[in-house]
């Protein structure tokens, strides 16, 4: 079995044709990778001077012919490469000779170098642009890369070689699985996963050590917090999940809980996606070959809406459109709910602040009064001044006649706190609802607007 692929070998910018043809031949006669030269084979060329009798055919050409060469390819280069394991370094040298011979019919120069310094052994084919008789140039024709394929695959059957089955794109299998993407939160758990179910910590203070032994910065204070390696900002533990608050993980230590690793969630999926309006596609230009894709996809996703509506017992337009009108009150109610508390809980720490520098400031205020407003004085405190001017502006605009105390604007705020991170989660789930139902109605409204046209089309005929 061999892949191939064919490749039009260009100058670089900045370097003569003789300097890029030899950097080219001396890359894949490279003695580290052909066994010290012992699998390199040529046609009409020496391996050792291949680059300058490429570039002497070159200048006959000029010679003969009188024309000088337009385009940038200086060269080009087939790579073959085999199954592991099914072939020798020797038989590979073999098959490139005799795949560049009946590719190019005899009529370039070229060379042949087979490298054996990957798990699969594969060929470096490399003929000249320009002919031996000097008075034409290859021209890379249409789909030239499926010849070569087919020529390989024809020259590895003579040969008793397995050839590359061809199959539909769906069917094909990636080369390359690239694991699961883990973010900075994923990997603390995972971390704590450890620590907490194989190093058993005596205490809370030698599980912070352990995490800092990881690379783990730690921040301590009223919530504490640790940041990683390459990270921006410090992560509190309460904030990763069920399982990993403070507390809970000081349970788990003292033996009071049993600790669950870290599941992560899969991403939900949609149940079903909008329909694709064809007749606006395809007057944008859309081809006949989308427009049947199209239709195919829309027949899915509908079948898809229908099972949704089904599921939700809707069974007319009247009773979908009440359905995204309860959806859409219930998720701009949520919304506006959670809007005020947003609005409250920024006022009451506007207020909150400004109380705390009315009564730190007061005295120093009180004095600049009794000074008779000197301007030294205030030159002295002009920020504590400054501050308790913006502090009683504040209190005349809200009109307080009298100021509320700390404690009760900290407990009105913990109180809306709670409300709003438990109003979350339903105003998610209603977000969704709404969206699920406005999807299916405009599904329904395409599904039956591309019904009616047709039916129309149908009847003019």
């Amino acid at each position: 079995m061999a892949a191939t692929r064919l490749i039009a070998l260009h100058k670089n910018k900045g370097k003569s044709v003789a300097a890029c043809l030899k950097s080219r031949t001396d890359y894949v006669q490279n003695p580290d990778k052909t066994q010290q030269g012992e699998l390199v084979s040529s046609y009409e060329c020496s391996p050792l001077t291949v680059d300058e009798e490429f570039m002497l055919s070159k200048r006959q050409y000029e010679l003969v012919t009188g024309r000088r060469q337009k385009s940038d390819v200086i060269a080009y280069q087939i790579r073959q490469s085999f199954k592991p394991g099914e072939i020798t370094a020797e038989e590979a040298n073999k098959v490139g000779y005799e795949l560049a011979m009946r590719f190019t019919k005899g009529k370039y120069a070229f060379i042949v170098a087979t490298h054996t310094d990957r798990e699969h052994i594969h060929n470096h084919i490399i003929y000249n642009s320009t002919a031996l008789d000097s008075t034409r140039k290859f021209r890379d024709f249409l789909l030239s890369g499926l010849a070569v394929q087919r020529l390989s695959d024809l020259i590895c059957l003579e040969h008793q070689l397995s050839v590359i089955e061809i199959k539909s794109y769906r069917e094909r299998q990636k080369r390359t699985l690239y694991p699961p993407r883990e973010n900075n939160r994923d990997k603390l758990c995972a971390v704590i996963d450890g620590i907490l179910l194989n190093e058993k910590p005596a205490d809370f203070e030698a599980f912070l050590q352990k995490l800092e032994q990881q690379g783990y910065e730690i921040k301590r204070g009223k919530h504490t917090s640790v940041k990683g390696a390459r990270q921006k900002r410090f992560i509190r533990f309460r904030t990763l999940g069920a399982g990993y608050s403070e507390d809970e993980i000081k349970a788990v230590i003292a033996g009071e809980a049993e600790h669950r690793p870290h599941q992560k969630q899969p991403p939900k999926e949609q149940s079903f996606h909008l329909l694709v309006d064809i007749q606006a596609k395809c007057s944008e230009g859309k081809s006949e070959g989308y427009a049947r894709w199209a239709k195919r996809y829309n027949l899915k996703e509908m079948s898809k809406t229908l099972i949704f509506l089904q599921e939700n017992k809707i069974g007319s337009i009247e009773e979908m459109q009440e359905r995204v009108d309860a959806a859409t009150a219930r998720y701009h109610e949520l919304g506006d709910s959670i809007k005020a508390s947003e609005k409250r809980l920024a006022e009451i720490a506007v207020l909150k602040a400004h109380i705390i520098n009315y009564a730190k400031t007061r005295s120093i205020y009180d004095a600049y009064r009794k000074t008779g407003y000197s301007k030294r004085f205030l030159e002295a405190h002009h920020t504590e001044i400054t501050l308790h001017k913006a502090a009683k502006a504040a209190f005349d605009e809200s009109n307080l006649k009298t100021l509320p105390k700390v404690k009760e604007l900290d407990a009105e705020y913990s109180k809306l706190l709670t409300k709003k991170k438990a109003a979350y989660p339903d105003y998610r789930k209603a977000k969704e609802e709404m969206q699920e139902l406005l999807r299916a109605r405009r599904n329904v409204e395409l599904f039956f607007a591309e019904e009616k046209s047709s039916t129309e089309k149908m009847k003019s005929r």
